[in-house]
């Protein structure tokens, strides 16, 4: 019985590791299997973890079918045991249809990994349609961390060291650009999320550069835009 399973969660809590984990322990029990990504931070047709490790995958655009790429390899000759999606909050509601296909059609096992929610705490799409139609959800239990040492929750993003909330969904990280000036991204828990009260925020706002301001008074929430 083959099953879509989606680990979600925000950056920094491992995702892409335990992607790569999992490809490594199919590898070593002699299983063959397809490997997915987009936009990965180390460029095209990579997955890759903040540990280091990496290893080659088939890039997703918004034109690639999955049950094309998937039911086309068999056809071949090829022997497809798992597939592996990392990135999948990128992928389109269709694909994450095509996946749940090649699971009850093909008896595949897939695995997707994304996060959850966009840096205004709004659902991507493709992670969306997963929840909906995934055999199970996990939450990663590789807990990242905001700057004050509590659960980080949500993903904030930095354009020149201050939280935006506003902009296109999909902005890749770490990157320059005359219009957004450097962007970045941080993990925050809710409460300092609301306040948008990142790191840098919270140094400004520091009587001392080795202490940080722990009272929300010193973050109250911005008024509605």
């Amino acid at each position: 019985m083959a099953d879509l399973v989606f680990f979600s969660g925000t950056m920094d809590c491992g995702k892409s590791t335990l992607a790569l984990q999992i490809d490594h322990n199919q590898r070593a029990r002699g299983r063959h299997g397809l490997i997915f990504t987009k936009l990965d931070r180390a460029g095209q047709s990579v997955l890759s973890s903040r540990l280091g490790l990496e290893t080659r995958a088939v890039e997703v655009d918004d034109a690639l079918d999955f049950w094309d790429v998937v039911a086309g390899s068999l056809v071949q000759g090829a022997r497809v045991d798992y597939v592996i999606c990392d990135e999948a909050q990128f992928y389109t509601p269709v694909q994450v249809e095509q996946l749940a296909r090649v699971v009850d059609e093909l008896r595949i096992d897939v695995t997707a990994f994304g996060i959850t929610a966009d840096f205004r705490t709004a659902l991507f799409p493709g992670s969306r349609r997963l929840i909906e139609l995934a055999d199970r959800v996990e939450v990663l239990q590789v807990e990242a961390l905001c700057w004050c040492g509590r659960r980080a929750t949500h993903n904030a993003r930095i354009v020149d060291g201050v939280m935006v909330v506003e902009g296109e969904q999909v902005v890749v990280g770490d990157t320059a650009s005359a219009r957004e000036g450097l962007v970045e991204y941080e993990v925050l828990c809710r409460r300092h999320h609301m306040r948008r009260m990142n790191s840098a925020a919270a140094r400004a706002a520091s009587p001392t550069p080795d202490t940080l301001p722990f009272d929300l008074d010193a973050c109250p929430v911005p008024p509605p835009l």
